[in-house]
């Protein structure tokens, strides 16, 4: 098969779209397949083959967010100089309608991942922002209930329902656990929902000891416990509740920990000023952004991992901090339930500091449980290895491309699939 991937970012983007684009495609390849990546171009770009770029908008969100130029007509031109089999998009915005568009023209199915809830990420549209910011001010303007409607029901259920018509022109659609695909249904998908999620690499499992004792000699600095998160930093990540929850740790515990905050983002200065605010200045080391095959090393220096986001699909570093053998402590929302499972291989809690917290303490005071908890999270890690997810993805394009061929349609997948009573689509 020849499959064009087409995403509104890549590398050198840091962010878990890209990675879980980067392991499928390379997968789907060492299965014999040409697969083709339709990316925005970056400054900072490294050319790549089977990589084609096209233009980015000069202006970004927030400043740092590439903005894809889906209209550039290069992508058309370089679409149709290939016969592509079989288009897999990873956004339902922006590039979600140039596949469409694509599909339509060249009779092409189109696969589309549902990688990110959306509804979650809307401050990054500059008007929303402001009116969070000044509903998060003015506890007693006259007009916080309209606001409030607008904030947290209006917005989100348009960005719900342009997905749910997105979802239903698509052939097929992945989820990456089987929440999401629940989520997606209530919604109102009734295009067929395949569970689909980002593979975890065999070099996710080894480590170099070497440098993961120079990695924890540096930063453990006199403490007991070396923690790390690995994380943007943006607020749908939820870091300023971990810290909280730490500033409440110390107060219980005492000076016994070190926080690795792993990443970089629009936040950092806010995240900066809240961590001394609380106290926090000699536990929470910023280590700003780390290659990929070094993040392993980090990960096995530690001794938990930390995760407070609530904007999950899947998580891919929870299971990348589980093949390294770290129990998580998480607050307990979709994506990250499908992969933590509470009391085997890690914490979930509430959206609740002081709950949160105590599942930390508890943890930290039972080493046996922890040991225990470390064998549970690489065992649930390995599951996940990438070859096996690449197979299944090859299955079912496999059988995207048969009702296609026979039917003449993509639309008729839903149905077919759907209504029959002995369907073979792998569960």
């Amino acid at each position: 098969m020849r499959i064009a991937m087409l995403t509104n970012n890549y590398k050198p983007f840091v962010g878990g779209v890209p990675i879980s684009i980067e392991r499928l495609s390379n997968g789907l390849r060492k299965l014999g397949h040409e697969v083709y990546i339709f990316a925005p171009s970056y400054e900072d770009e490294v050319e790549e083959p089977y990589v084609i770029r096209y233009r980015s908008r000069k202006k970004k969100l927030k400043g740092e967010i590439t903005i894809p130029d889906f209209l550039d007509q290069s992508i058309e031109e370089k679409f149709a100089a290939y016969p592509f089999d079989l288009i897999h998009v990873h956004h339902p915005m922006l590039m979600g309608y140039t596949a469409q568009y694509l599909g339509r023209k060249y009779n092409t199915p189109v696969v589309f991942t549902y990688h990110t809830r959306y509804e979650q990420y809307l401050h990054y549209l500059k008007p929303y922002d402001l009116l969070q910011k000044h509903f998060n001010r003015h506890e007693k303007s006259r007009t916080r209930a309209w606001e409030r409607k607008l904030l947290y029901g209006g917005s989100e259920k348009l960005v719900k329902t342009h997905n749910r018509i997105f979802t239903n022109r698509c052939s097929l659609v992945f989820a990456p656990t089987e929440s999401m695909k629940q989520y997606l249904e209530e919604q109102g998908t009734t295009t067929n929902v395949e569970v689909v999620p980002t593979g975890l690499l065999e070099e996710d499992f080894q480590y170099e000891a070497e440098k993961v004792k120079k990695i924890r000699n540096h930063y453990i600095d006199g403490k007991k416990y070396l923690f790390c998160t690995v994380s943007r930093l943006e607020k749908e990540k939820n870091i300023d509740f971990l810290l909280k929850g730490l500033a409440k740790l110390k107060e219980n515990k005492g000076d016994c920990f070190r926080l690795l905050l792993i990443g970089a983002g629009s936040e950092r200065e806010e995240l900066g000023k809240e961590v001394i605010r609380l106290g926090l200045e000699k536990n929470v080391t910023f280590c700003g952004g780390v290659e990929h095959s070094e993040i392993r090393n980090y990960y096995r220096a530690c001794d938990l991992f930390l995760f407070a986001s609530k904007s999950e699909t899947q998580g891919i570093v929870l299971l990348e901090a589980m093949a390294a053998g770290l129990p998580v402590i998480a607050v307990d929302a979709t994506g990250t339930r499908d992969v933590v499972y509470d009391g085997f291989n890690g914490y979930l809690s509430e959206l609740d500091i002081d709950s949160w917290e105590r599942n930390l303490e508890s943890l930290l005071e039972n080493a046996h449980i922890r040991k225990w908890m470390k064998q549970n999270a690489i065992s649930e890690a390995k599951s996940y290895l990438s070859h096996n997810v690449a197979r299944k993805v090859q299955y079912l394009y496999e059988r995207v491309l048969l009702y296609h061929k026979s039917k003449g349609t993509a639309s008729y997948v839903v149905a077919s699939c759907k209504e029959s009573p002995n369907s073979t689509w792998i569960q």
